[in-house]
C-alpha cells in the first residue's frame, strides 16, 4: 500500500533498513527526552523559586498568568506549528525552510496580537492581577517564537538544536530570576521569565538562519486551514478548560486554592512538562511510523501512552513518601496545601499521559475531526469535574473531579483512535483531504 502524498510530504516511500531506522528513531527520541528534561527543569525551577519567594496567594496570581500563557501557546501551536509537524516532518530542506519561515512568522504574529490585548487588559485591571497580565502581554511574542523554533527543529529531526535552545533559555533564567527576586513582585517574575525566553528565541534565529516572516502568516493560515483551525479549537479547548478551572477555583475557593493546585502540579512537573510539549517528538515520530509501517501505529501509541502513565504513577508514589521537611524546603508555605492533592493530581496526570498516546496517533493520521471531538468531550469533563468538585468539597474535591474527568477523557481518545485506524486501513486517504 502506497500512501498518497500531501503538501509538504516527501513522496519517496523507500523504507530504510530496520537497524538504521531503529537507531535513527532512538536518536531522535533521545534528543526529545533531553529537550523535555531541560524544559522540565526550567519550568520546575521557575515555579519553585516563585512559590518560595512570593507565598501562596501571590503564587496564585502568577499561576493565573501561567495558565493564560498556556492558552495563548496552544492558539499559536494550533495555527502555526501543529500543521508544521504533521505535514513537514522529514521533508526536503528547501520545503522545510520555507514552511518554517511562514510558521514561525505566524507564531510571532499571534504573540504580538494577543500580547497587545493582554497588555491593555492588564492596564485596565490594576490591583494584584493587572501588572502580571500587562507584563505577560509584553513578553508573549518572544515566548511563542521560542516555542516555534523547538517545533521546527523537531520537524526536521534536529532535536539537538531544540535541546540547546532550551538550555540557553535555562541559563538566561538564572540572572533574570535573581533580579526578579530582589524586586519581589509577580510582575517582575513574569518579565524575567519572558525576557529569558526572548533571548532563546533570538538564538533560535542564529541556529536556523531563518527569519520569521510575519508577512507570510496569512498565506500559511490559508494553506493550512483544513488542519490549523481544527487544531486551534482543539488546543484552546484544552488550555481554555484549564484556565476556566483556575479562574473558577479562585472565585469559588480563593486564590490560595489556585496556588495549592499549581504547587501539586509542580511536584509532578517532569511529567506535566512532557505532556505539554509532547507533540515536539511524538507527532513527527507517529507520522514517520504511519508512512513507513502503518500497521505499527497503534502499538507505537499504546507504548507511548502506557509508558507515560506508568511513569507518572511511579513518580506520584515516590512523592507520597516525601518527608514534610523536604516538601517545605521545596515549596515553602505552599507545601502543606499541595501535599493533600498529590494522589488525585497523580491520577489525573497518569490519565492524561495515557490519552496523549492516542492523541499523537490521531494527529499523525490527520483525523482532525476525531481529535477535535475527543478534545471537546475531555475539556467539558475537565471543567465540569474541576468546578463541580470545588463547589462540593473545595480544593480537594476539585482535584478529584479533574482526575475522574481526565481518565474518562482518555478512554474517549482511545476509542476514537481505534475507529480512525480501522478507517485508515480501509481507505488510506487522510480525513482532512476528504472534507
Amino acid at each position: 500500500m502506497t500512501p498518497m502524498s500531501t503538501e509538504g510530504e516527501n513522496p519517496q516511500t523507500t523504507v530504510p533498513p530496520a537497524g538504521s531506522a531503529r537507531r535513527a528513531l532512538a536518536g531522535r527520541l533521545s534528543w526529545g527526552l533531553a529537550d523535555q528534561a531541560a524544559s522540565s527543569i526550567s519550568n520546575f525551577a521557575v515555579g519553585i523559586y516563585v512559590a518560595r519567594s512570593l507565598g501562596v496567594t501571590a503564587f496564585g496570581v502568577f499561576s493565573l498568568a501561567w495558565v493564560t500563557y498556556g492558552v495563548v501557546l496552544n492558539v499559536s501551536r494550533g495555527l502555526a506549528t501543529d500543521p508544521l509537524v504533521v505535514r513537514f516532518s522529514g521533508v526536503s530542506d528547501a520545503s522545510w525552510r520555507g514552511a518554517v519561515a511562514r510558521s514561525s512568522g505566524t507564531a510571532l504574529g499571534v504573540g504580538a496580537a494577543i500580547g497587545a490585548a493582554c497588555l491593555l487588559a492588564g492596564l485596565g485591571l490594576g490591583g494584584r492581577v493587572g501588572p502580571a497580565f500587562a507584563c505577560l502581554g509584553v513578553m508573549l511574542p518572544g515566548l511563542l517564537l521560542q516555542d516555534a523554533w523547538r517545533f521546527s527543529f523537531f520537524a526536521a529531526g534536529a532535536g539537538r538544536k531544540a535541546f540547546v535552545n532550551d538550555v540557553v533559555w535555562g541559563v538566561a533564567l538564572v540572572p533574570a530570576m535573581v533580579v526578579a527576586a530582589r524586586v519581589g513582585s509577580v510582575a517582575a517574575f513574569v518579565l524575567a521569565w519572558g525576557a529569558s525566553a526572548t533571548v532563546a528565541a533570538g538564538y533560535g534565529y542564529l541556529q536556523s538562519g531563518i527569519r520569521a516572516r510575519v508577512t507570510g502568516a496569512r498565506g500559511w493560515l490559508r494553506e493550512q486551514r483544513d488542519l490549523g483551525y481544527r487544531y486551534l479549537v482543539e488546543n484552546t479547548c484544552l488550555s481554555g478548560a484549564s484556565q476556566l478551572r483556575a479562574y473558577g477555583l479562585g472565585a469559588i475557593v480563593g486564590l490560595g486554592a489556585v496556588g495549592a493546585v499549581r504547587g501539586a502540579e509542580l511536584l509532578l512537573g517532569p511529567f506535566l512538562a512532557v505532556l505539554m510539549g509532547l507533540s515536539l517528538v511524538t507527532v513527527p515520530e507517529a507520522a514517520r511510523v504511519l508512512r513507513q509501517a502503518p500497521h505499527r501505529l497503534g502499538s507505537f501509541c499504546l507504548l507511548l501512552g502506557g509508558g507515560q502513565a506508568a511513569g507518572a504513577l511511579l513518580w506520584g508514589g515516590a512523592l507520597l513518601l516525601m518527608p514534610d521537611r523536604l516538601g517545605e524546603f521545596v515549596l515553602g508555605g505552599v507545601w502543606h496545601a499541595a501535599a493533600e492533592l498529590i494522589v488525585p493530581v497523580t491520577l489525573g496526570v497518569a490519565g492524561a499521559g495515557l490519552g496523549t498516546g492516542a492523541a499523537a496517533g490521531l494527529r499523525a493520521l490527520g483525523a482532525a475531526r476525531r481529535s477535535l471531538r475527543s478534545q471537546l468531550y475531555a475539556s467539558a469533563c475537565y471543567v465540569g469535574g474541576g468546578l463541580g468538585g470545588a463547589a462540593v468539597a473545595g480544593t480537594v474535591g476539585s482535584a478529584w473531579g479533574v482526575a475522574a474527568a481526565t481518565v474518562s477523557g482518555s478512554a474517549v481518545w482511545w476509542l476514537q483512535l481505534r475507529s480512525a485506524l480501522r478507517e485508515h486501513h480501509q481507505d488510506p486517504i487522510p480525513e482532512v483531504r476528504t472534507s
